[in-house]
């Protein structure tokens, strides 16, 4: 069964505050009834603060607006991030009176406020949930779109499953990315080889291994699978597709763990596709966006307004005059954000994972909140006239 996708298009036919964003995100939160959903809750408003001089994070006007909304409905809300994201957020616009709710750290402020939850899979065997989340009665998850250097994709799950978690199960998730070997010494006959296939990668993604120093350790962030390093020695190093897609799974199953913290019908998402930069916002910077604005999106399912946002953007050219020096389009197959962080990293294998283990659904009905109509000219004036 499909589930509504509620969308305010960045487009705007009037130059009238009625059109902007925040108008419609006003739309959007009384389509998801959130006034009508949180009276006496406390309610976590799950977002990325960003870090350093990172500016492309959600605008506070748009935060205050949720915010505001939680307050009419009688809720008690509070914004929430990693301690080290809460620590500066001020300085990059988020103070309780700008938002009109209190900041708390996810984790609490050493990082060590987390419930654990026992999972097992490719040698992680627990999420540490903070604590603050665990504890609230209603869920708002508020994300930005941005690309993702492991994923290609960041959005309402990846603002979970990262951002709710202590640092050392954020560690163990992103090491799910090494379990299955990818430098086989059988196959490189000597250092000068070992050398020469870390030094094939012009993006620095190959470095020596911490571990063993004869081995190879690979930075799947930075790995964007031109392959290059497979040219040098046949065999000796082979960058493992099931390796970037185990970063996206366990991604999705710690997102469905902090989902099961949260009633039924306790939990809504919004996703912001505004200022697409190509990295996440805990880089602490904001290179220039690489794809056009898509707008706002709301959900009660997570599934279907990340599948939602993909679809939008799928046609989306790149800028690849904005893209920084670091980044290179190897290949155009794929999502747009493929192009940037390689074809391993598909976004919609995390949604049709996702789909396939309960988080939601990939079926969704797109409904405009306030559709772009062609103005009437004739009826416009830039000037009010009195009598």
């Amino acid at each position: 069964m499909s589930s509504p996708v509620y969308w305010g298009s960045p487009r705007q036919a009037q130059i009238s505050p009625s059109e902007t964003l925040p108008a419609k995100l006003d739309l959007i939160l009384d389509k998801l009834h959130i006034r009508d959903r949180v009276k006496d809750r406390q309610v976590a408003i799950k977002m990325h603060l960003g870090t350093n001089v990172g500016y492309s994070v959600i605008h506070p006007v748009l935060v205050r607006r949720v915010v505001q909304a939680v307050l009419d409905g009688g809720g008690k809300p509070f914004v929430t991030d990693l301690p080290w994201c809460v620590e500066g957020a001020h300085t990059r616009g988020y103070t309780t009176e700008t938002l009109g709710c209190p900041i708390y750290p996810s984790t609490g402020y050493k990082d060590q406020s987390a419930s654990a939850v026992p999972f097992t899979f490719r040698g992680l065997t627990e999420f540490q949930i903070g604590t603050p989340v665990v504890e609230a009665d209603f869920l708002i998850d508020l994300a930005h779109v941005k690309g993702h250097p492991s994923s290609s994709y960041g959005g309402a799950i990846k603002n979970l499953a990262l951002g709710c978690m202590s640092g050392a199960t954020r560690g163990r998730m992103h090491d799910v990315a090494h379990w299955d070997p990818y430098f086989f010494k059988e196959h490189c006959p000597d250092e000068a080889t070992r050398v020469a296939i870390r030094e094939s990668c012009p993006f620095g993604a190959i470095v020596d291994d911490k571990q063993d120093p004869d081995g190879l350790h690979l930075h799947d962030d930075k790995c964007n699978q031109c392959m290059r390093c497979t040219g040098i020695a046949p065999g000796a190093f082979v960058p493992q597709e099931s390796n970037f897609r185990a970063f996206m799974e366990v991604m999705n199953y710690a997102a469905q763990h902090v989902l099961n913290t949260f009633e039924p019908g306790c939990a809504t998402f919004i996703n912001i596709a505004n200022n697409q930069i190509p990295v996440c916002d805990c880089y602490g910077i904001s290179p220039m966006p690489v794809m056009r604005d898509a707008g706002v999106f709301g959900s009660d399912d997570i599934v279907a307004i990340e599948q939602a946002v993909l679809d939008l953007t799928a046609d989306s050219a790149i800028d690849e005059d904005a893209l920084p020096g670091v980044l290179a389009i190897i290949r155009r197959e794929g999502h747009p954000w493929q192009w940037i962080h390689g074809i391993y990293k598909d976004p919609y294998y995390q949604t049709a994972h996702a789909e396939q283990i309960g988080l939601g659904s990939r079926a969704y009905n797109l409904v405009d909140v306030l559709p772009v109509a062609v103005p009437d000219f004739k009826h416009e004036t830039y000037i009010a006239t009195s009598v």
